[in-house]
């Protein structure tokens, strides 16, 4: 399993009937994980005494019950700095799961001994982007929610990164992909981020499973002659490792030889020393 178990400022707690207990610096909240199906005893006072707790609704979708929680805070990951806010769909704006890939890949980088091209896409709030920038990458940022890349700007400059050489586009991930085999641009790196399921800003409907190879398919004619690595995530109810690897192996190897492996990725439990399944990732390593 790849775990994110290097953070300082956060922590999984506690885990029981579909609920998870974490600490986000110095705050607690409550909310829901689909992977929790157990029930346990719910000794740890923060399961009374949260900061905040999302609560989801009979109807769909959910509300926070907010007791005493800042409208944004930040928290520290080694260098880097995040900044977070409760919203809709009970994120806080960071997967610190995907730690256990920042790692990874910020080792590659700054072990590269080159000058490395990282396109991100669905990059959401830039957790991963400026891993890549601290490491000492250029990167390109694409999201299709322009909230989503000003919050990314943001974590950048926190991070000390405001003129790192990234650059952010508000665009369709596919559409992007697209224009840029047509330009002939080339990256050393691309890490693939896309959600389970989504709609485009004409009405698109994105279904991972029926759309997700034929993007890796695309995106692969962008890597450069010497890449480096891919990596791409699939949540909870999205695809199996195996199936990851799969696809990464039969897009990337008739081009480029390299290393597959894929796991799920995992968070610690500080109240019984489990691990908490937050999805999978697949990662391709050049040789």
């Amino acid at each position: 399993m790849f775990l994110a178990d290097q953070w300082k400022d956060y922590e999984v707690i506690d885990t029981s009937e579909g609920e998870k207990l974490e600490r986000w610096g110095d705050y607690m909240l409550v909310r829901p994980d689909p992977q929790v199906i157990w029930n346990t005893e719910k000794k740890h006072m923060g399961w009374k005494k949260f900061n905040a707790r999302y609560l989801r609704s009979n109807k769909g979708g959910g509300e926070w019950d907010f007791r005493n929680l800042p409208e944004e805070w930040s928290i520290n990951y080694k260098d880097l700095t995040f900044n977070l806010k409760p919203f809709s769909f009970k994120h806080t704006g960071l997967f610190p799961e995907q730690a256990a890939n920042w790692d990874w890949f910020s080792d590659l980088i700054k072990k590269a001994d080159r000058p490395i091209k990282v396109l991100n896409l669905f990059a959401y709030t830039g957790g991963a982007t400026v891993s890549a920038a601290k490491a000492g990458a250029s990167v390109t940022h694409v999201d299709a929610a322009k909230g989503m890349v000003q919050w990314a700007k943001e974590n950048a400059a926190s991070s000390g990164l405001a003129d790192a050489p990234i650059r952010y586009l508000v665009d369709d991930c596919g559409k992007f992909v697209d224009r840029e085999i047509r330009r002939g641009n080339h990256y050393d790196a691309i890490i693939m981020d896309p959600p389970s399921y989504g709609r485009g800003p004409k009405g698109e409907i994105w279904k991972l499973e029926d759309c997700v190879y034929d993007l890796i398919l695309r995106s692969v004619k962008l890597l450069s002659d010497k890449p480096l690595f891919f990596l791409i995530n699939s949540y909870t109810t999205g695809l199996q490792p195996a199936v990851l690897s799969y696809m990464l192996h039969t897009a990337i190897d008739p081009l480029h030889d390299g290393v597959v492996e894929a796991d799920e990725v995992g968070l610690p439990v500080k109240s019984n020393g489990l691990v908490l399944p937050c999805g999978a990732s697949g990662r391709w390593t050049a040789k």
